[in-house]
């Protein structure tokens, strides 16, 4: 019987897909969660609207999906986490994208973009990849890691000024906004 979607748990989504990935592990009051633990899990990612937006349908939450899924956030943890990727962490992310492919053509309204992957299993994990792709060519300073060293979230800033900090204010911005005013008081 195939996994039930719940409700998606996370405290940050509509990120772009690649950065919706890697928000799919975070943690709630000391407590570390990870989304894709389980083919549930999956299910309720697939199912969740960035991915479906991203993919145009949910698919099927089945073991391969997970993981060539936990696969490509690895390699985009890898990447990611240095400005400059090492060799190893671009060959695995290049290992992901091996296995898909954008096809361009000229259909009778103009230029089409068609995505194939070797299974569809892959779709997801290479369209991750292929979507963290875009965002560096795009703008990869906006390519950010939230401000609490506690924090496991990341987001791209799409603020008009470019100097978002946190993954969210009411969050981790409202903690720190704490901390310096119990600071700045003494505590009184």
């Amino acid at each position: 019987m195939p996994p039930t979607p719940a409700p998606d748990p996370r405290p940050l989504t509509a990120e772009p897909l690649a950065i919706d990935l890697l928000n799919t592990r975070w943690i709630a009051d000391t407590t570390r969660h990870d989304l894709l633990d389980s083919l549930d899990g999956l299910a309720s990612w697939l199912n969740s609207a960035p991915v479906v937006e991203a993919l145009g349908s949910a698919l099927p939450a089945d073991q391969e999906t997970l993981d060539r899924l936990l696969l490509a956030r690895s390699a985009l943890d890898s990447v990611v986490a240095a400005r400059h990727p090492a060799p190893k962490a671009a060959e695995a992310l290049n290992a992901v994208l091996a296995h898909g492919r954008l096809r361009r053509t000229l259909g009778p309204d103009g230029p089409l973009s068609t995505t194939e992957v070797d299974a569809p299993s892959w779709l997801p994990a290479w369209s991750a990849a292929e979507n963290y792709l875009r965002l560096l060519a795009d703008r990869p300073e906006r390519i950010r890691h939230c401000a609490n060293d506690a924090c496991l979230l990341h987001f791209y800033d799409v603020s008009k000024n470019g100097t978002r900090r946190w993954c969210s204010m009411a969050g981790c911005g409202n903690r720190a906004k704490a901390q310096r005013h119990y600071a700045r008081h003494g505590g009184a």
